[in-house]
């Protein structure tokens, strides 16, 4: 996508293939800043602390740090052992297993010399293919946005929550893939962004990607989607995915669960747009069998912002003592999904297996 007017990725090769940049995604909206990686460990970092976040994304770097890992040792054990670290960086999205997983099939049966061509090679595939898949879910996504919108006969309001754009892949972006292909289109639209504590992805990446594409949109608090949904301010709520069972369940950012539920209450259509990659087939109870990533508490405790004075600052806003739970995403039941976008089409939860064989 464009950043005034330049074409980034959220992650790329170096021209001599030996080191992987990534924009930080901790810096934003406030600067951009290029990080450039060069060892498995870094990139495992990057992943833990979420300069690269989003789980296209993680898949796609996991792929990236398996690459830099096999320019560091290319024997088995040293392969496997990668393999687990980068597994475990972040627990709940499984595209980063799901890349780790592809990345070993095919390097195993090669020799220690074939390995680290072999893994750029199949890491620069998946890169790729993750944005043609979300170059589709915007396809498939506008044609039912532009059937919600000649329902509506007027501009359409869409709300989202948390950062599913192309800050959360490698481009394009999952949720916000369709409302960026409506607009292009022609489509009237606005976008209200959830602000999305306690990390603020909303109001810091969604705000700033839509702003740079030219996107209408509002940012608000995350407990004002409920009162916009019942007086008719929301026409549809488009959210992204960390994983998805094969039931429909839908595991995202904390909070999507409310925004369900208050859609649900509502009459208002709620989708989610998700790449294949992020189906995990394995598993059908989401509240059951996806492990919650809970992460420290000081993203709870420490607000990051800039002054009047331009000067950026972290402050803390809770009382001196008092503890905080930092529980990353919930489930939200596949009863509440209207339906789920991917590259193959619009499907209800419990279609998805009629559109992937």
């Amino acid at each position: 996508m464009l950043i005034d007017g330049i074409n980034y990725r959220t992650i790329w090769f170096s021209e001599d293939g030996n080191t992987v940049e990534i924009i930080d995604q901790t810096r934003l909206p406030h600067t951009l800043v290029i990080l450039r990686l060069q060892t498995s460990a870094q990139m495992v970092r990057a992943i833990q602390e979420m300069n690269v976040r989003g789980a296209p994304l993680i898949g796609a770097a996991a792929a990236c740090g398996m690459v830099l890992a096999m320019q560091e040792a290319t024997d088995d054990a040293s392969m496997e052992l990668a393999a687990q670290v980068l597994c475990a960086s972040r627990p709940t999205a499984v595209n980063l297993r799901w890349a780790v997983e592809r990345m070993l099939a095919a390097l195993r049966p090669l020799s220690p010399e074939l390995r680290p061509a072999a893994a750029r090679s199949l890491a620069q595939v998946i890169c790729d293919e993750d944005v043609a898949l979300n170059r589709q879910i915007g396809r498939h996504g506008l044609a039912l946005l532009r059937s919600h919108y000649e329902k509506v006969g007027r501009p359409l309001n869409i709300l989202t929550h948390c950062n599913a754009g192309w800050l959360a892949t490698v481009d394009w972006g999952t949720a916000l893939a369709p409302i960026y292909a409506a607009f292009d289109a022609g489509i009237p639209l606005h976008v209200w962004v959830d602000e999305t504590r306690p990390r603020n992805q909303g109001a810091a990446l969604t705000a700033w990607e839509l702003g740079k594409h030219g996107v209408p949109h509002t940012v608000i608090a995350d407990n004002a989607g409920g009162h916009l949904m019942q007086h008719g301010q929301v026409d549809v709520v488009i959210v992204g995915a960390d994983r998805v069972t094969s039931s429909g369940d839908v595991c995202n950012k904390i909070g999507t669960y409310l925004k369900a539920l208050a859609a649900h209450d509502n009459h208002v259509p709620f989708y989610a747009a998700v790449p294949s990659p992020t189906i995990d087939w394995r598993i059908a109870d989401g509240l059951r069998e996806i492990p919650i990533e809970e992460r420290g508490a000081d993203e709870v405790a420490w607000v990051h912002g800039r002054t009047k004075d331009g000067e950026l600052l972290s402050v803390h806003v809770l009382p001196e003592g008092s503890p905080a739970a930092n529980p990353a995403f919930d489930v939200t039941p596949a009863r509440l999904v209207t339906g789920i976008i991917t590259e193959h089409g619009v499907s209800r939860p419990d279609q998805l297996r009629r559109i992937f064989p």
